[in-house]
């Protein structure tokens, strides 16, 4: 194993840390914010080397593979394009009093601590180092989510750190599980731990044990998916937190626990007499989907709107990989992709928009296309792309979870489909109030950069109309990997 081969995944995990640490010291909000853009691009550039380069081996703590490497590129870019959007939106809030600059400093260490914790739950091969990952990410949220300092901020990061810590109890005692159920084939120790040994041998665990690890790490990472019906953190800090902290929940926090999920319904399929986790996967899925349709009906904040839309394309996407096979798998990935950069989008938008009417209320902001036009027609068309009309990227998604379904299991497949068209329903009937009419609320012009925002909508229209070869076939691989 060559230094040279380490290099990006050592690169991917110290960026972050060391940047959090520079941040945390160095005064003044330019340069604290240039930093935090020019530390998010570097991890995202070493990120994409992953591709080229000859990959190390699986060592007791880091394993590179091509599941991995889906989940690290996409969190680099998103991280990468969130912090050119903070830059501009908490630059913002510094002038209209809501952050101080001792909170801004706090603000940019713990945004580089989260990407280091969502970036080593994803490189880790030890799966208790995993769950210490995903609770540094979780951790990092909690205190962004409460930065404000208002009641409703602390209340939000109160209820997220409660039930996360419950969600990640339920986790730790499932990994326990886990270990136990290899102790007796692998041995005692770190053995017991690493995930391409348990891989191997998964076939010989203990069955038993196996299944209750499943459920309590269902439960647990579950919680941090935001399903339903453990979601209730996720609404309130999606609308009391920082808009760029609501995007990087929606569009990646969620993507970790999902992969952690992955990584352990691999585990579960490689032994012939565990339980198929496939069942429970599509039961949970599609609960979350159909309950999030039904309430995004009732929302009147907009950025509670999008958490719950987030819930309801985190259902779709647990369901799609519950029904496992090539293409369900494929549709999964891709949708969890294209999720990730609408989504993002969507609260790019939603924080210019609530920082130029001041309000975060739906029946306060009209006529957005008209005060607005770019910001508007930006909105519109992530709107348009969440809800899963084509040309864009969802739709193609979404297109090909539902046919899967229908050859397999059409009961499944209209159940499917009935939550999708009345998610779809809300969506536009919000988005035509918000977009169109008689403008309402201030018409300041917007101080901050549409790139961020832009650059997403671009990529999503791109993968509606053409995928490209190497893409396909790479996910093909993976979804072949998952089962």
């Amino acid at each position: 194993m060559t230094m040279a081969s380490l290099d990006p995944v050592a690169a991917v995990l110290l960026i972050p840390i060391v940047s959090a640490a520079l941040l945390a010291v160095l005064p003044g909000y330019r340069l604290t914010a240039r930093l935090n853009v020019v530390a998010s691009l570097l991890t995202f550039v070493s990120a994409l080397s992953l591709f080229v380069i000859e990959r190390p081996q699986p060592g007791p703590y880091v394993l590179v593979d091509d599941l991995n490497i889906v989940f690290i590129v996409l969190n680099t870019f998103v991280g990468f394009t969130t912090s050119i959007f903070s830059a501009s939106y908490i630059a913002h809030e510094l002038e209209t009093g809501r952050l101080t600059p001792v909170y801004l400093r706090f603000y940019h260490a713990m945004y580089q601590t989260m990407m280091f914790g969502m970036n080593l739950a994803f490189v880790s091969n030890n799966i208790g180092l995993m769950w210490v990952a995903v609770e540094i990410a979780t951790l990092t949220t909690v205190l962004m989510v409460g930065i404000y300092r208002t009641h409703a901020a602390l209340e939000a990061a109160w209820k997220y750190f409660i039930l996360g810590s419950v969600g990640i109890a339920f986790a730790l005692f499932g990994t326990i599980l886990v270990y136990m159920a290899a102790r007796p084939i692998v041995g005692e120790g770190q053995d017991g731990m690493i995930w391409t040994l348990l891989i191997q041998h998964a076939a010989a665990f203990d069955p038993a044990l196996l299944n209750v690890a499943f459920i309590f790490l269902f439960l647990g990472y579950g919680t941090k998916v935001g399903l339903a019906p453990l979601h209730a953190w996720l609404p309130d800090a999606h609308a009391e937190g920082p808009t760029p902290i609501s995007a990087v929940l929606s569009g990646l926090l969620l993507n970790v626990a999902l992969y952690a999920l992955l990584r352990f319904k691999i585990l579960l399929a490689a032994n012939p007499d565990a339980i198929a986790p496939g069942p429970l996967m599509v039961t949970m899925g599609l609960v979350s989907l159909i309950f999030a349709a039904f309430m995004l009906y009732r929302r009147r904040d907009i950025k509670r709107l999008f958490a719950y839309s987030s819930i309801e394309h985190m259902g779709i996407i647990v369901f799609a990989f519950g029904m496992g096979g090539p293409l369900a798998n494929f549709a999964g990935l891709l949708h969890m992709v294209m999720h990730s950069l609408t989504k993002s989008a969507i609260f790019y938008a939603v924080g210019h928009i609530s920082q130029i009417k001041g309000t975060q209320r739906i029946n306060r902001i009209r006529g957005l296309t008209v005060t607005h036009p770019a910001l508007g027609w930006g909105f519109v068309v992530g709107v348009v792309a969440i809800a899963g009309l084509p040309p864009l990227g969802i739709f193609m998604s979404e297109f090909l979870i539902v046919s899967s379904t229908f050859a397999r299991q059409p009961l499944l497949a209209i159940a499917l489909v009935f939550g999708l068209l009345l998610a779809f329903g809300a969506l536009t009937l919000r988005l035509t109030s918000v977009a169109f009419g008689e403008p309402r609320g201030s018409t300041a012009s917007a101080e901050a950069s549409y790139v961020p925002m832009l650059a997403h909508i671009a990529l999503v229209l791109c993968a509606g109309i053409y995928l490209p070869t190497p893409l396909v076939v790479w996910f093909q691989h993976v979804a072949r990997l998952l089962g």
